[in-house]
């Protein structure tokens, strides 16, 4: 755990909480797939980290980091409205990239919709590389853009 913001790992009781913010702020208009018994899974799963912040008791930021081989993948990363460009984001992303590095990842991938300019930015300012649109992605008919950070050097040729 640490403070400003406070991030810890999630438990099981945080899954609730979790796949409702993920329905409010990352699925809505799509089929809702990060159900409670889908983030419980994850929060149990010894190869992925779901980090939370609460404040007052309340949930006001999540990210669920998955472990691969030599990459880590950020399947989910949400900030309350109310508490959006106050560093929240920033601290849990940062938080997961140490995560990251500690379980030996090279590399961190993300992908957002290409019309979230806002994430899309916040990724870019923190050393995320756009690297593909993938067309019609997700269910809506909306591109999905990929993005990557290398946390250490690329593998040569």
């Amino acid at each position: 755990m640490t403070s400003d913001p406070p991030v810890r790992l999630a438990v099981p009781d945080d899954a609730d909480d979790i796949a409702a913010m993920s329905r409010e702020l990352i699925e809505h208009g799509l089929p809702w797939s990060w159900r409670p018994a889908r983030v419980r899974n994850a929060i149990r799963d010894p190869d992925t980290n779901v980090a939370v912040v609460r404040m007052d008791g309340a949930l006001v930021a999540f990210g669920i980091m998955e472990y691969l081989e030599a990459d880590a993948y950020l399947a989910l990363l949400a900030v309350r409205e109310t508490r959006q460009r106050t560093g929240i984001g920033r601290s849990l992303l940062r938080w997961l990239e140490g995560s990251a590095q500690v379980a030996g990842c090279t590399r961190i991938r993300v992908e957002a919709r290409r019309d979230n300019v806002a994430a899309r930015t916040f990724y870019n300012e923190l050393g995320y590389h756009e690297v593909a649109v993938t067309r019609g992605r997700y269910s809506d008919g909306v591109d999905g853009t990929k993005l990557e950070k290398w946390l250490r050097a690329a593998p040569g040729p």
